[in-house]
């Protein structure tokens, strides 16, 4: 399955916030709607893409090179 761009969107969203609730904050979302577009496209893509801890989030490997590409389009 393909990714769609509003998956994508997110995604890039959440990193550059650093936070899905600043992500869905920015976006004008809930944050538990950002939570699941993120896992969504991980499911789609069948890679983790963040390593999600109460406090913080992070790049996976896949989640790095996800990002990048989305970055130079």
């Amino acid at each position: 399955m393909k990714a769609n761009s509003d998956e994508l969107i997110t995604f890039v969203t959440v990193v550059e916030n650093g936070s899905f609730s600043r992500a869905a904050e920015r976006l004008g979302q809930a944050n538990s709607v950002v939570s699941r577009t993120v896992k969504k496209l991980e499911n789609k893509l069948g890679v983790t893409l963040l390593n999600r801890t109460t406090r913080q989030i992070s790049l996976t490997q896949e989640g790095k090179t996800i990002s990048a590409r989305c970055k130079r389009c």
